[in-house]
């Protein structure tokens, strides 16, 4: 199915069949969106937690355009929680981008980034497009957005994230809106929203008004799976079917915890999605940049690789600002020990 650009939505409607009454929703209509608010809440506060930030700056490499440059091939550099640059046939582009203090609807509270960015927004390259995966304050930041948008940079979103950005200022002919198993054609370039299993919204009364969504993102050489926020389901395998294998998977991989079981992924769930998928090399992102949950910072990457180490699976776990090719292994390198 085609996209839409700059599509306006109808008061009471989405041609979708994930729009149900007023709202999408889960192909499993029985996955919880959401736990026991009051419950959650008296856990951070009260909960003992050990380790929930670093004690000292993580290590990141600063990356500039000259470096991008000096490499060949297409490319992947992670650039903080689920913020990652790729390029593609030359071209670049960027994922969820956040680089606010602040994941958070003000910038004097909420969970503060644990470091500076890897690239600075202005100093980004000249991108194809940027996709995004659905509207939590961690993935979709107004202030990022409206940036780049300034530069004529165009939006790829699931259905309803598109209409949000126009009513921000962003011009309706610099959005693409997509349902699921939609693909639009950039260029070289393939993109595909697919399904994901998670929640929408970012007020108290705007709860899954939006679609979620997870990414296949691909040319003739390299085949990228972005995974957005989900939890664990059947969809990975189905995407694993129909578009797999996958050199390259970015999975999220933090943010865990049992009173969200359903939307988020235990980092043993996020291996088994890559599996699923058929994926090369697995990069786990949605972590390290903000303190979302209850399990220590750097746990997600302890417990994924422990889960790879099974079966042989190839996890890659690059600093912020590291440059790899798409589909390279690298050795393991625990820069998170090193504080």
């Amino acid at each position: 199915m085609s996209a839409s650009t700059g599509a306006q939505r109808g008061d009471n409607f989405w041609d979708s069949e994930q729009f149900h009454k007023g709202r999408f929703r889960n192909s499993d209509i029985n996955a919880k969106t959401g736990g026991n608010l009051g419950r959650i809440m008296y856990r951070f506060l009260f909960e003992k937690r050990t380790d929930p930030t670093p004690v000292a700056p993580i290590p990141l490499k600063t990356l500039t355009l000259a470096d991008l440059e000096a490499q060949s091939g297409d490319l992947v550099v992670r650039l903080g929680h689920s913020t990652v640059l790729l390029r593609l046939s030359g071209e670049y582009w960027l994922t969820d981008p956040v680089f606010a203090d602040r994941a958070s609807p003000v910038q004097w509270i909420g969970p503060k980034r644990f470091h500076q960015n890897a690239m600075a927004i202005d100093a980004l390259p000249e991108l194809a497009g940027v996709i995004l995966s659905h509207d939590h304050y961690d993935h979709l930041d107004k202030a990022s957005v409206q940036t780049l948008a300034k530069t004529g940079t165009r939006f790829y979103t699931p259905l309803g994230v598109g209409q949000r950005l126009i009513q921000w200022g962003v011009d309706s002919g610099q959005v693409t809106e997509l349902d699921w198993w939609q693909s639009v054609k950039v260029g070289s370039v393939t993109l595909v929203a697919t399904p994901g299993q998670h929640f929408s919204g970012r007020g108290l009364t705007d709860g899954n008004s939006t679609l979620w969504a997870s990414w296949v993102i691909m040319n003739e050489d390299s085949r990228v799976f972005f995974s957005g926020d989900s939890g664990y389901f059947a969809g990975f395998a189905e995407v694993g079917e129909r578009y797999g294998p996958f050199d390259l998977t970015l999975i999220e991989t933090g943010a865990y915890d049992r009173d969200w079981a359903d939307i988020h992924m235990t980092p043993e769930q996020s291996v088994q999605a890559h599996r699923d998928l058929k994926g090369n090399v697995m990069i786990p992102i949605h972590n390290s940049t903000f303190d979302l949950a209850l399990h220590a910072w750097y746990e997600p990457m302890e417990r994924a690789l422990a889960e790879a180490e099974r079966d042989g699976q190839t996890v890659n776990v690059p600093m912020m600002g590291e440059i790899l090719a798409i589909g390279e292994s690298i050795p393991v390198n625990r820069w998170w020990r090193s504080e």
